[in-house]
């Protein structure tokens, strides 16, 4: 599979990583030394993806996507499906330069939820 793959965050850690050169969270409250990778999404996934981790969200911050270029990762990317026979969604055996982050872009309403 190629093309972009996508993550959804919140503003204040994007800026965390920008300022340390890396993105180091796996998903809404877990880091990726606590879970091994960070999850991703395509973009026909991404909506799901915000609606299962953001539904609820009511954090301070905005949300955004991470627009990620595969090629820019120095980590291998896997496509694994979280069951045997599952959807099979990105996931990045290690931590995102900032260089690989090639846009972001604004979740239409700042939370998991569409308007």
């Amino acid at each position: 599979m190629t093309g972009h793959i996508l993550h959804i965050t919140e503003r204040a850690l994007w800026e965390a990583a920008r300022a340390d050169g890396a993105y180091t969270m796996s998903t809404r409250g877990r880091t990726l030394a606590e879970e091994g990778f960070v999850h991703c999404s395509t973009r026909a996934q991404l909506p799901a993806v915000a609606r299962f981790l953001y539904g609820s969200y009511d954090g301070p911050d905005e949300l955004l996507v991470l627009v990620i270029d595969p090629e820019r990762l120095e980590a291998p990317v896997k496509y694994e499906a979280p069951e045997p026979g599952g959807e099979e969604f990105p996931h990045v055996y290690g931590p995102i330069p900032v260089k690989a982050v090639v846009a972001t872009e604004p979740w239409p309403d700042g939370r998991g939820d569409r308007p």
